[in-house]
């Protein structure tokens, strides 16, 4: 758990470890913020599978925001992001980006990686401001309206990594 300073209504926020305690707040959030949200189970099976998975909470304890990645080899695969209504606008999104990009560097990944959905051009422009870059796309990726399918946009950041372990490198 960490504290991060942040000024403004969201007061002083904490990250910390999501966990299945946390799964009906994490819910609520989805439902609202989204026409076609994550269950239960796609938290449970990406919580059980081990993936790296932070909340955002306020200082009354409030789940303002949450991520869920996934580690691959050399690479950091963002699943979801979301940052619950009442909080957005407020830079809470970058606060869990660098908290990400944190982690991927940790874990030795060299990219993170993330697909947007193409009418989301909200969230295309803060990543595009976080840096990372259109690469993609993926067609009919996320269901749609109607029973139809949107194609995603597939996105892609450079990481800084972990400095060498003592021992590894090889001369």
């Amino acid at each position: 758990m960490s504290a991060l300073p942040q000024s403004g209504p969201a007061g002083l926020l904490r990250r910390e470890p999501l966990t299945v305690v946390d799964l009906g707040a994490v819910l609520a959030i989805e439902n609202v913020a989204y026409e076609f949200p994550w269950t239960r189970g796609n938290f449970i099976d990406a919580l059980a599978a081990g993936n790296h998975a932070q909340g955002l909470r306020d200082a009354a304890g409030t789940l303002c925001a949450y991520c869920v990645a996934m580690a691959g080899v050399q690479e950091m695969h963002l699943l979801n992001l979301t940052v619950a209504p009442p909080y957005q606008h407020r830079g809470l999104a970058r606060l869990m980006l660098d908290a990400l990009v944190a982690a991927s560097g940790a874990a030795d990944a060299r990219w993170l990686w993330l697909e947007v959905r193409e009418s989301n051009q909200r969230a295309q422009a803060v990543y595009r401001r976080y840096g990372f870059e259109p690469i993609g796309v993926r067609r009919g990726y996320y269901p749609a309206a109607g029973g139809q399918r949107e194609d995603a946009i597939v996105m892609r950041l450079a990481c800084p990594t972990a400095a060498p372990k003592g021992g590894d490198a090889l001369d």
